[in-house]
């Protein structure tokens, strides 16, 4: 399992917080994502055997939330 750390200035609610989370979990290889409005970070563990960052990063990005 891999971690990272995704950064996102648009997160500012409790919605962009659910919908982060939600794209993140429907993609196959994530095992957990976790979106804080407060730090505008999302933290994200993930098989990389079975999916990139650059992946999740392009579904965070395709539901409206550019990352860093």
């Amino acid at each position: 399992m891999q971690k990272a750390v995704l950064t996102s200035a648009k997160i500012s609610c409790g919605h962009c917080k659910m919908t982060v989370e939600k794209t993140g979990s429907t993609l196959e290889g994530v095992d957990s994502i976790t979106a804080d409005p407060e730090t505008k970070q999302i933290e994200v563990s993930y098989d990389e055997n079975r999916i990139t960052l650059e992946e999740i990063r392009k579904a965070i990005e395709d539901a409206g939330y550019p990352t860093e």
